[in-house]
Parts: structure tokens; C-alpha cells; sequence
């Protein structure tokens, strides 16, 4: 009497994670019959066609059930139809599932898979299911390339693994082996890590995209690209070497004051590598210390803190849906990091004029970047009830620390008091000095270090010549502008321009000094008698005079 065969119809899941492959091998299995639905392989292709890992280590997979089949371990067969065009749109909402389990009903097959929801259904359904959970198995193999004081690893097919050793600010770029690593080498990390990355609880696909995964392992960030996007396959694997609380960072009572009891709109910016995580972690657990509810937004999460804080992912959410959880949940503190498109800062001002405390960390070279970043994605007006202090960290430690405010004044470097306007004024928090101005001016934004000494060369005079001589293109390209002072200006012109610029009376040249806010004494440029008459011809298409009336011909204002 021949051997009872066991019938076996794994669906895409176990493929992935190579479990029968396994279980043959350790001979767990007698006389199987697999049976492969064609929707599992078309599945695999589009996933692999995406350049997606999870699509390769499924046809591996298959590969592999295809050798010991050759062995005459296990009978291997290819069931069913490829799915349509809906069935594979409707992937996500298990319609590649359903055919799976309808082709174990019908073959009175076991149904394996390593899928939760999809065990659920079939048992459910009457279908006979062997569930799977996945267990983590030991480290991935990159791990072994980090030691104690190890930043980061860099693995990139055809060159040598490097890492990063040392602290924020004080590190070392140093050679790990001594071969060079090949693409196969480099493909079989980036499968561990993706697989790892599945069944760990602490691990997770963060973003998947054709050309790169970005997975969160326990304390490791790994991110993965290939080509094309990437014009080799390349791992870079980051972790924080230190943990730090608010007491190892030398900041002054004022400072912990601001902290603790005002500080309500924080940024804290930093170049790469510079330890602005480090912060927040600390400035986390600090919050959480003092019985505050803490939540984080993060692409990907990477912070690790407390299980009592409770991190949300960008990438597995909207902006709408992270903004309705966060205000449900009521939290006194949410931490963003990495700040990176409108979209972030958007839903950082959106919750902070909410009325949550919100803690953003974002790149840039200079503390005032980080108010910069904020320009042309919210009004200007509104920043000072946003962010009200900024923290920038360079190598380690805490730099220049600015606090913000809004006021009605003249700016900095000029006299006339109806050139008076809303303005934000950026401190520096320690010692209170007035060291950036940021206001409107025509109908740009201009941001101004008022510390320089206000002359003739001086960044707010440059500013202000610069508009004037745009504005004075519309007549003629040739125009020259010299600033007497941040409200005064010489404007050259040819000669036959000058009298159309001051008009009847004077009223076009007072009309242009109150749109401009500055005076004007206009003067003939020397040597471009006849360029004007040139350039009216096409003064129709490059901008009008709306004034009205002719202008006195011989007048001008000195």
C-alpha cells in the first residue's frame, strides 16, 4: 500500500518566509504534494517587478521547492488561473487570499500560511489551516560589524564594509573588512534584514518603495536601496551609541526653566550625525518623568524610548489620520522628527495651534534655517505662535539656543516711522540680544541679521536696492541703484525716462516712493542717451505705467 501523501497548499505568505523549503529539510514533512496557486506566483512577480524583497525571497522560495522536487523530496504542482486585473487591484483586500483558500477546499489540501487573518478565514470557512507564527531567529549578520562605539555600517556591493566609530561630533570612518563584497553578498544581507524586520516584534517595514525598503530592527535603522534608483545595491544601518538624559547636556537654570514651564513650539535642528535624537530622547523621557503623556510622529520610527511612550509612523499613516489620533489622545507633548516636507510642517502647525505642545527635529547647517524652513509654508505672522523656541545641536551638545516674538516696529536700519510693520524678532535666549528680524517686504519675505553694522553695503540695504532695482526693470534694464541710506536711494535712469518717473507735479515719483517705502532722487545714467527708445518698444510686454496725465518734460526731483 503506497504512503498516504500530505496535501499542502501554501499561499504567499509562507512562501516568503520559506518555511516548507525548512520543514523538508529537517524532515518535517512526509510525501507532500505542494500545490502552488498561480495566483501566489503572480503575486511574487508584481511584488519582485517592484523590486520589493519580500517578491524575490517568495520566488527563491519557490526555487528551492523546485530542487528538492528534482531530489524527489516532494511532488510540486502549479494549480489554478493567473488572476485578473481585479483580483490583482484587490490584492490588499484578500481577493489573492480567497483563490488561495478556494483552491484548498477544492483539493481537500491543508491550507499553510503564516498570515494571522488569513488562518482566521479559512478556519472559519471549514478549510483545513496549518497557522504559522513567526519567532525571530537570533541576529541578522550585520550585526556582527558593530561594536561597543559603532555609529554606523556601509555596505555597498563592490567596495569594502566601512562604519562610523566614535560620538556625534568626534567619530572615525574606518574599514571593516578586507574584501570587497559582492552584489549576491549584499542581497542576501538586505533578505535577512527584510525577514527579520517581519517577525521581530520590535522590527518593522517601515517604507517600501520600487527602489528602497527602510526598516526599523530593534535599535537598528536600516535603510536598503538598489538599483535603478541606486546604482548598486547599498545597506547603511544606523543605531545611537549613547543614551543621554536632560542632566548630561550643560544647560543653564534659565534654559531648564524654559523647558519645563514655557516651551510649548520647540525645534530642535542639527546637522547629520549631530546627536539632535539624542536630544529629544532625553527631552522625551524627561517630559515623561514628570507624569506628562508623550506621543511621537516619526518616518521611520527610530527613537527608542520607554514602552510607556507611544511612537506613531508617518509611513503606515496620513496626516489626517496621525492628526485625528493625536488630538483623541490628548497627548502634552508630541514629538516630530525629522521634519522634511510641507506636508510635516503643515500638521506641526495644525496641532500646535491645537493647543498640543510640539517638539520638531529637523536638518540645517544654522539654528535660524529651522525658522527659515517654516517660510512660504505658513504666514509669517503665525510662526511666533508655532515655534517659540529653538535648540540647535552641534556635536553633541547644545549650541545657540534662539527664542521668538512678534512686534510692531521699524525695522532695524531705518528711520521712517510710517515704514513701521509686523515683525518677528528672533533672541538669542541667553542673553536676550535682538539677532534676526523677519518681515515682509513688497512681496517677499527677507530675513535679516540686525547685528551687521547698517551702512551702505549692509545686508539690509543690499536687500532694499535689489527690489528697487527690480521694480525700475519694468522701464528700462538699464538702471542702477545706490543706497544712501536703508530709506533713502539714488536711482540712475536714462535721460529721456525721468521725466514719465516723476509725472505731473511730482505725483507719479510720490506714488512710486510710498509703494517702495523708500525715497527717490532719481539721476540721468551717464552714456545710455538713446537706450531708453529702445526699450519702449517692448515695454507693452514687459509692464505699464498706470499713471495718469503727461509728465512735464526737463523736471526732475533732486
Amino acid at each position: 500500500m503506497p504512503p498516504k501523501k500530505t496535501l499542502i497548499v501554501p499561499d504567499t505568505s509562507v512562501l516568503i518566509e520559506g518555511l516548507l523549503s525548512k520543514a523538508l529539510k529537517a524532515g518535517k514533512l512526509k510525501n507532500p504534494v505542494i500545490m502552488i496557486h498561480e495566483a501566489s506566483i503572480a503575486e511574487l512577480e508584481h511584488q519582485a517587478n517592484q523590486s520589493q524583497e519580500k517578491g524575490y525571497l517568495g520566488l527563491d522560495e519557490i526555487g528551492a521547492l523546485q530542487a528538492l522536487a528534482a531530489k524527489k523530496k516532494l511532488v510540486l504542482e502549479f494549480r489554478g488561473e493567473r488572476p485578473g486585473e481585479w483580483d490583482i487591484a484587490e490584492a490588499k483586500r484578500g481577493a489573492i487570499d480567497s483563490l488561495i483558500r478556494e483552491l484548498a477546499f477544492t483539493e481537500g489540501a491543508t491550507l499553510y500560511t503564516a498570515d494571522k487573518v488569513q488562518a482566521t478565514v479559512a478556519d472559519a470557512k471549514g478549510v483545513p489551516v496549518e497557522f504559522h507564527e513567526m519567532v525571530a531567529e537570533g541576529e541578522m549578520d550585520i550585526e556582527e560589524f558593530f561594536k561597543p562605539d559603532t555609529m554606523s555600517v556601509h555596505i555597498k556591493e563592490n567596495c569594502l564594509i566601512r562604519s562610523k566609530r566614535g560620538q556625534p561630533g568626534a567619530w572615525t570612518f574606518d574599514t571593516v573588512t578586507k574584501k570587497k563584497v559582492t552584489r549576491e553578498d549584499v542581497e542576501r544581507y538586505a533578505k535577512q534584514i527584510v525577514e527579520t524586520a517581519q517577525v521581530r516584534r520590535d522590527g518593522f517595514v517601515e517604507i517600501e518603495r520600487a527602489g528602497s525598503t527602510i526598516c526599523q530592527v530593534g535599535k537598528y535603522r536600516i535603510v536598503i536601496t538598489r538599483p535603478p534608483f541606486s546604482d548598486g545595491y547599498e545597506i547603511t544601518a544606523v543605531r545611537p551609541v549613547k543614551h543621554l538624559t536632560l542632566d548630561d547636556y550643560d544647560m543653564s537654570d534659565k534654559l531648564s526653566e524654559r523647558l519645563d514651564a514655557h516651551a510649548e513650539g520647540l525645534l530642535i535642528a542639527g546637522a547629520p550625525g549631530h546627536g539632535k535624537s539624542t536630544f529629544a530622547q532625553a527631552l522625551a523621557e524627561h517630559y515623561a518623568k514628570q507624569q506628562k503623556i508623550i506621543k511621537t510622529v516619526e518616518a521611520p520610527r527610530d527613537l527608542i524610548l520607554a514602552d510607556d511612550i507611544t511612537q506613531y509612523a508617518m509611513s503606515h499613516g496620513s496626516a489626517e489620520e496621525i492628526h485625528d489620533i493625536l488630538l483623541l489622545s490628548r497627548p502634552d507633548y508630541t514629538i516630530f522628527d525629522e521634519m522634511r516636507n510641507t506636508d510635516d510642517f503643515a500638521l506641526f502647525a495644525d496641532m500646535r495651534l491645537s493647543g498640543v505642545g510640539m517638539i520638531g527635529v529637523m536638518h540645517a547647517t544654522k539654528a535660524i534655517e529651522a525658522i527659515q524652513r517654516f517660510l512660504g509654508r505658513i504666514e509669517l505672522g503665525v510662526i511666533p505662535h508655532v515655534v517659540d523656541t529653538v535648540i540647535f545641536i552641534k556635536d553633541g551638545a547644545i549650541g545657540s539656543v534662539f527664542s521668538i516674538r512678534m512686534t510692531v516696529k521699524v525695522p532695524s536700519g531705518m528711520t521712517e516711522a510710517d515704514l513701521a510693520r509686523p515683525i518677528v524678532e528672533v533672541h538669542d535666549f541667553q542673553s536676550g540680544t535682538l539677532v534676526f528680524e523677519l518681515y515682509t517686504y513688497g512681496e517677499q519675505t527677507v530675513v535679516i541679521p540686525v547685528s551687521a553694522q547698517v551702512t551702505k553695503e549692509s545686508p539690509v540695504n543690499k536687500f532694499i536696492a535689489k527690489g528697487v532695482k527690480e521694480y525700475f526693470q519694468n522701464w528700462t534694464d538699464n538702471v542702477e541703484v545706490e543706497m544712501q541710506s536703508a530709506t533713502k536711494a539714488t536711482v540712475y535712469v536714462p535721460n529721456e525716462l525721468i521725466p514719465e518717473l516723476i509725472g505731473r507735479g511730482g505725483e507719479n515719483i510720490r506714488e512710486l516712493e510710498k509703494k517702495l517705502g523708500v525715497g527717490i532722487d532719481l539721476k540721468e545714467l551717464p552714456g545710455h542717451d538713446n537706450s531708453y527708445k529702445k526699450k519702449k518698444k517692448g515695454r507693452e510686454n514687459k509692464g505699464k505705467s498706470n499713471w495718469k496725465g503727461k509728465a512735464k518734460k526737463g523736471k526732475r526731483r533732486r
